[in-house]
């Protein structure tokens, strides 16, 4: 197992919460959702009416929703005066030219957008997006003035053989070899576990609380200052213990985004 010798053992889950307010006392929790191929005009519209009647941003913490690309403008006008943020699933590596069906960060902004997720494992394994791919167009979202949200995270079989870290130092690396750690105050990290996304699975807090602690020991200097989400079948069951941990700032959502009453429960647990 990949576990370098001056990573410390994540701490007792009681011990991480009695530390969890002082430690994530600099960093506002984020709750980011992620619509993936779903919605139509009308279902997004009562969606987000009911979405918007219930927060109005007195809880602390930063919203954002993140459509199919065909309703980005319809979106856009209906958070337009409330205080939750737009943002997008992917975008293109390259500003304009013949890439037929795709999207940049330029466009994006063009629309207000102000984050994007980069490297969500269903365009990983379904586009196969390399580590390369994913690290250009991490550049490409901050040369636009969006904050990616970086995805990382490993598969069940990573996770058996006990190489899960040595996985996501990779894919982090990538990125840090592509534009240095610096521009990290500028963006978002998720952790999502392959083997949780969509399968009702969670990893334990214990679990959730290691790779966290493990991607933050990575950023070096920049450790306190960046936002680290965890994506992986969080409900509102459960969101309110993972929020809890010291290193977790909150959450990627898939299918909960969905559902106001679901969506609204988390958002709240992350105040």
């Amino acid at each position: 197992m990949f576990k370098p010798s001056w990573l410390p053992l994540a701490p007792a889950l009681g011990e991480v919460l009695l530390l969890s307010k002082a430690s994530n006392a600099k960093r506002r929790q984020l709750v980011v959702g992620n619509w993936k191929m779903n919605g139509n005009l009308r279902e997004n519209a009562d969606l987000l009416v009911a979405i918007t009647n219930g927060w109005q941003g007195e809880h602390g913490a930063d919203v954002v929703i993140c459509p199919p690309f065909p309703y980005l403008n319809q979106v856009r006008e209906i958070l337009h005066n409330s205080p939750i943020i737009l943002g997008a699933q992917t975008v293109h590596d390259q500003d304009k030219g013949a890439f037929t069906g795709e999207v940049s960060a330029s466009m994006l902004a063009d629309l207000d957008c102000k984050f994007v997720i980069i490297g969500h494992n269903e365009r990983r394994r379904m586009q196969h997006e390399s580590d390369q791919q994913v690290a250009e167009k991490f550049a490409a979202a901050q040369k636009a003035g969006l904050t990616p949200i970086l995805c990382v995270g490993e598969s069940l079989q990573d996770r058996e053989q006990g190489i899960y870290l040595e996985t996501i130092s990779r894919q982090l690396n990538a990125v840090f070899a592509h534009t240095g750690k610096d521009v990290f105050d500028k963006a978002v990290l998720a952790y999502e576990p392959v083997w949780a996304v969509g399968t009702g699975k969670t990893a334990t807090p214990e679990q959730a609380e290691e790779v966290h602690k493990f991607m933050r020991a990575q950023l070096g200097a920049l450790s306190e200052k960046v936002r680290i989400l965890y994506g992986g079948s969080v409900k509102a069951h459960n969101a309110q213990q993972l929020f809890a941990l010291a290193d977790i700032d909150g959450a990627l959502l898939g299918g909960a985004s969905l559902d106001a009453n679901e969506f609204l429960a988390i958002c709240k647990a992350a105040e």
